[in-house]
């Protein structure tokens, strides 16, 4: 099992910046892909990134050019930038691990006001 747990969420005005973190409760060498995903209110949760053990990156369109994901195998971690925050952005996000299983986090709130 993998416990992940977020933190960085917050409120935030149009165009600002945050970065979320997720750190898991072994080590994330052997963890396939993580990634996040977000939900806002009567929508369905979407993937926002994810970023596999090598590296390679995938992106929802409306985030491309303003987010970044990375992570550090090293500290357990995987990250979230977020620049030029739009009310959009608006959601909970969630972190997520996938090897053969899925482990997803508590969620964390990113609220954007305009």
């Amino acid at each position: 099992q993998v416990q992940l747990v977020e933190s960085g969420g917050g409120l935030v005005q149009t165009g600002g910046s945050l970065r979320l973190s997720c750190v898991a409760s072994r080590s994330t060498f052997s963890i396939t892909t993580m990634g996040w995903y977000r939900q806002a209110p009567g929508k369905q949760r979407e993937l926002v990134a994810r970023i596999t053990n090598s590296g390679s990156t995938v992106y929802k369109d409306s985030v491309k050019g303003r987010f970044t994901i990375s992570r550090d195998n090293a500290e357990n971690t995987v990250y979230l930038q977020m620049n030029s925050l739009k009310p959009e952005d608006t959601a909970v996000y969630y972190c997520y691990s996938r090897t053969f299983t899925d482990y997803w986090g508590q969620g964390t709130q990113v609220t954007v006001s305009s």
